[in-house]
Formats: structure tokens, C-alpha cells, sequence
């Protein structure tokens, strides 16, 4: 890998999972897009990788899954022992393996086994089903008697039960759900219980290990019911699902429950708790939305480029090739900084503000081409209904304490956010 190393400090921030609890994850971003937009980071205990900071090149490089693909290197950023540790376990970089990290040939074909179910005619038809977890969920914020912590409260758990509710997962069983997506999704989070203690990658690799497996046998069991007792479920489809006439591998089967049930509820609940943070800190906004309902889609989608969940992906190169006038080797690794690219000043003037009055909002939160988030629809409906259900409820909205972001440089957001209300 040629030298254009980025300053040590910078490269450090982006693999320092407190960074992106605080403003120093955009202060390096802020740092990259203007004076080493593709350069590449050079951390001890991690091979180097390119950083990608500028929207543009986001979005060729995601669009060009042939040039940059996804299974050949981890799609995370995965430090030198713990992608060891994975190779040792499944004999490939990957501890599951889902849409994420598949290419073509295998990955429409399997994006295909879902893809009808959340477009957006589909998603529709289940407005009246959202709406009802909406209510429910509006009920218990309206009886939490003017104070809250809205992430701990709503936003954590009113999109669980949606996408839940889709996969058909028993009630009974949301607790261990939301239990294993907070492991593997906030595993470098302090607050996070199995990983409060310092660990080596090891331990940690290991660690993350048994959150797979846990999620393995949960769902091997949920195939089985399914098999015998089939249902109108996204459950019953994957369960009894086949690959070039044959069912899907356990291990693939694994990686498609696993990124539905993670990837629908974990991003979904940053956003939510966004958008009610903008309301309750943005002077004239909540009267603004209130008085007009029909500004909800675009209070969401300010939201998701606000938050942006998910923070980075790594792809890498297939061939020698170049970008941006550089020189990228084959196998050459790159992190994909899409709350990067999403406050790339030359797509979103003012890029620090919230404004719901940006038109077009070209956000990259949900990625794009082949990889473009598949159920992107369905978290647009029902954060848009859950609003749609709570703001006539409301007078007043205000913070009641310090909003409190996870530590994670993969998926993160806030995790608590003090409010205080008044109802209408």
C-alpha cells in the first residue's frame, strides 16, 4: 500500500470507539474532507486501511460492487486478532454471514427470498399493523407523567416489536432480542453488560462468538416450529426458503435472521430518538411539525442523515485500480464513512445544522446499489407513524438532562435522552 498516510491522531480517532460518543468523530471527518478526503489509516493492531470521507466517492464505490466487494474482507472494521479469530471459527472473515457479506452470484439471489416483502406496496399493507404498536407505544409515552428517557422509554422498543412483529418472534422473547442486538451491535459500548471489562481481542472475538451462537440456536429453533407449524411470517419463509433447490445452509440462514432482526430495530431506534431530540432541542421546530403533519417525512429523513446509525462499512478493492487519483492495490481494504459522507459540505450546505428544508436530501445512511438497505421503507413508515401518533398528544417537548451517545464505530446513536413533556 502506497504512502498517503493520514496524521496519527486522525487515524486514531477512527478506531477509538469513544470518538463516535462525541464531536471528535466529525471533527476528524471535518479534517479529512478538507485536507485528505481518501487517505489511508495506519493503526497499530489493524491492517492499514483507506478512509473515504467524501460523499461522492461513497457513493461510486457502493455502486460498483464488482470493484469493491463485500465478502473478501471483513465488512466491519475487525482488528488483526479478532479477524484471525473469525477466520479460525468459520474459516472466513466473517462471524455470520449475511446480505451484507455476499456478492454476486449469491447475494440477489438471496436478497430475492425477501425483497417483495419490504417494498413499498408490501410495507404498506402492514400501515395498519405498525400503527397499532404505534398506539400502544404512544400510550405508554403519555403515561409516563411529563418525563422520560425517550431511547430507553419509546425508541428502543416501539421498533423491536415492529420488526418482531414481521419475523414473527413471540412477544415473550423481544427481552432476548433486544439483549443480543445491544451485544452485537454495541459490544465495544461500557454500558454493554457482557463487555464492561477491559478484554483482550481474544476475548472479545470470543465474546462475540457466543452472541452469534445465541442467536443460532434461538433461530434453529424458531426453523424448526416453522417447518411444522408454517405461518404468515418473514420466519416461516426463511425457514422453509431454498438456494439452487436446496434449503439454505444454516450459516447463511443464520446471517439472514440475525441482519433483519438487528439491522431492523438497532439503526431504526437511533433515528427515532434523533428526530425526537431535534424536536425538543430546535427553537420553533416542534411548533413547526405539530402545525403541519405532513413535515413529519422530512423531520425522518433529516433524522436519519443527522444520526446516520450506521457509522462505517469496509469494503475493499478486486483489482488495482484508482480513486480520487490514487492508487489502491488488489485486497486493499477501505472504510466507507457514510456520517462522513452525509456531512459532506459540497451535498449539504450547513452540513452541522439540522434543516428539515433540505431538498433534495441525497443522505447516504441507508448505503446504495446492490447493498442499498432493504428495509429502508419500512423504517421510514413506521418512524413516520410513530410521530404520527405522538405529536397531537404533545404541547411541549424539552430535554430534561445530557443526551448520552453509544460508543461503537459500527452502528451507533443516542442511548439516552432526558426529556420532559407536556401533553396536549
Amino acid at each position: 500500500m502506497q504512502t498517503v498516510r493520514i496524521p496519527d491522531d486522525v487515524a486514531q480517532t477512527l478506531v477509538s470507539s469513544p470518538a463516535y460518543a462525541s464531536d471528535a468523530i466529525h471533527e476528524a471527518y471535518r479534517w479529512l474532507r478538507a485536507n485528505d478526503p481518501l487517505g489511508v489509516a495506519e493503526v497499530e493492531g489493524f491492517d492499514p486501511f483507506w478512509v473515504v470521507t467524501k460523499h461522492a466517492d461513497i457513493l461510486e464505490i457502493s455502486r460498483n460492487n464488482a470493484r469493491f466487494p463485500s465478502a473478501v474482507r471483513s465488512t466491519t472494521l475487525t482488528s488483526q486478532s479478532g479477524e484471525a479469530r473469525a477466520r479460525a471459527i468459520t474459516g472466513t472473515p466473517h462471524l455470520v454471514r449475511s446480505l451484507v457479506q455476499m456478492d454476486e452470484p449469491d447475494h440477489m439471489k438471496y436478497r430475492l427470498l425477501t425483497q417483495a416483502w419490504f417494498m413499498p406496496a408490501n410495507v404498506k399493507k402492514r400501515e395498519e399493523d405498525v400503527r397499532a404498536l404505534a398506539k400502544q407505544a404512544a400510550d405508554h409515552f403519555a403515561s409516563l407523567g411529563g418525563q422520560c428517557d425517550f431511547v430507553k422509554d419509546v425508541a428502543m422498543h416501539y421498533p423491536l416489536r415492529v420488526v418482531m412483529n414481521i419475523l414473527g418472534v413471540p412477544e415473550a422473547d423481544f427481552g432476548r432480542m433486544l439483549r443480543l442486538t445491544q451485544e452485537l451491535f454495541g459490544a465495544s459500548d461500557p454500558d454493554t453488560e457482557r463487555f464492561k471489562a477491559a478484554l483482550s481481542d481474544e476475548q472479545f472475538a470470543q465474546l462475540l462468538v457466543g452472541v452469534v451462537q445465541d442467536f443460532t440456536e434461538y433461530f434453529e429453533a424458531i426453523t424448526a416450529d416453522r417447518r411444522a407449524n408454517p405461518r404468515d411470517d418473514l420466519a416461516t419463509l426463511l425457514a422453509n426458503a431454498e438456494i439452487n433447490g436446496a434449503p439454505l445452509p444454516p450459516f447463511e440462514r443464520t446471517g439472514y435472521y440475525t441482519i433483519i432482526t438487528t439491522a431492523g430495530h438497532d439503526t431504526t431506534s437511533s433515528s427515532t430518538a434523533g428526530a425526537m431530540w431535534a424536536l425538543a432541542t430546535q427553537h420553533g421546530l416542534f411548533d413547526r411539525v405539530k402545525a403541519d403533519p405532513s413535515l413529519i417525512p422530512a423531520l425522518i429523513e433529516e433524522s436519519i442523515r443527522w444520526t446516520t446509525p450506521v457509522k462505517t462499512f469496509m469494503r475493499s478493492a478486486a483489482e488495482d485500480t484508482e480513486l480520487r487519483g490514487r492508487q489502491m492495490k488488489q485486497d486493499d481494504w477501505m472504510m466507507l464513512c457514510y456520517a462522513s459522507g452525509n456531512r459532506d459540505e459540497d451535498v449539504f450546505p450547513n452540513s452541522d445544522t439540522f434543516n428539515i428544508d433540505r431538498t433534495p436530501n441525497r443522505q447516504l445512511a441507508f448505503g446504495n446499489g446492490a447493498h442499498l438497505c432493504l428495509g429502508q421503507h419500512l423504517a421510514r413508515l413506521e418512524m413516520r407513524i410513530l410521530f404520527e401518533e405522538l405529536l397531537p398528544r404533545l404541547k411541549s417537548v424539552s430535554l430534561d438532562g445530557e443526551p448520552r451517545y453509544s460508543e461503537s464505530f459500527f452502528v451507533s446513536g443516542l442511548k439516552s435522552l432526558p426529556i420532559k413533556f407536556a401533553l396536549a
